[in-house]
């Protein structure tokens, strides 16, 4: 096969979110509402949590951080899908499709390791309350933060820079409505498949590691509470809900892309997936936490108030 191009310095075609469907238009004005609500209630939970004194706990910072990543993840992918449909084109070069893709494993890397670390200050709340200003103090959760924005981006740049350097010839629309490292992967003219298993693997550990940590601290978290009185025990586990939640809309998708090999799952599901996880989980977050917590609850109801 004669390669169109030695130096895969080329542009790609992105061919839209679910390509061939009747009602792009509808799907592209939902998503733009999907996020203009994002990144208002993002924003606004940011600012709720920096503004008022009662929201200054490692809990709400930790919060903070993961609503920034949703900002994050969101704006890397939506703006671009908006200005390519509203444009008429389907354009995106080769730096900016490479950008995606490092921002993409990147920030999914980082909200893993983020929701653990969440799951553990939970743990720590509960099961061991006296010493919680202690061992969770400020530098910690500094650190924390810092581990998952680092711990995100080392493992992102391995695997953007490895699937970027394949050559790419004949075809180069990409499958997706943004540039996803398996799409991406699709379209080089040598065999993948070995590198693909690694990412399989990796993703596998990267996912399931947290996944265990989280379920070992709400295993002892429910131990912990059966001998609680029921009062006390059903305003514990309220305290998990909103967390658990999140957990589920953080693992629940990204589990199904990355555990269960490409060959048997449709590029249709992937993109459904995709939409969920990257699109409708940073919308509900803020939705999630100012709906279901109470002291988010009130510092919000404060400010309409004064509005």
């Amino acid at each position: 096969m004669q390669r169109e191009n030695e130096t895969s310095m080329v542009d790609f075609t992105l061919l839209g979110l679910f390509p061939g469907t009747k009602h792009t238009g509808f799907l592209i004005c939902t998503i733009f509402l999907v996020y203009v609500v994002a990144m208002s209630g993002n924003t606004i939970l940011i600012l709720l949590l920096s503004l008022y004194p009662q929201l200054h706990s490692p809990m709400y910072f930790l919060l903070s951080q993961l609503s920034l990543m949703d900002i994050s993840l969101i704006s890397m992918i939506v703006p671009k899908m908006l200005t390519n449909f509203f444009s008429g084109t389907s354009d995106i070069s080769y730096i900016g499709c490479g950008t995606q893709v490092y921002f993409h494993s990147a920030l999914g890397g980082s909200e893993c390791i983020l929701v653990t670390l969440m799951a553990y200050d939970r743990y720590v709340t509960i099961c061991n309350p006296l010493r919680y200003i202690v061992i969770m103090n400020y530098e910690v959760c500094l650190q924390m933060a810092i581990m998952s924005w680092v711990g995100g981006a080392l493992n992102s740049v391995v695997q953007t820079t490895y699937t970027m350097h394949f050559p790419r010839c004949g075809s180069r629309e990409v499958l997706h409505f943004f540039c996803e490292l398996q799409a991406v992967l699709k379209l080089s003219c040598e065999d993948t498949s070995t590198y693909e298993k690694v990412v399989l693997v990796i993703g596998i550990i990267f996912l399931l590691t947290p996944f265990g940590l989280i379920l070992a601290s709400y295993i002892s978290i429910f131990l912990f509470v059966l001998h609680l009185n029921s009062k006390a025990r059903n305003k514990t586990l309220a305290t998990c809900s909103s967390h658990l939640m999140v957990v589920f809309l953080y693992f629940g998708p990204t589990m199904f892309i990355c555990m269960i090999p490409s060959s048997l799952h449709t590029s249709e599901e992937d993109e459904g997936l995709s939409v969920f996880y990257a699109i409708l989980t940073p919308m509900l977050n803020p939705l999630i936490y100012s709906l279901r917590n109470k002291e988010v609850g009130e510092a919000l109801r404060k400010v309409l108030s004064k509005a």
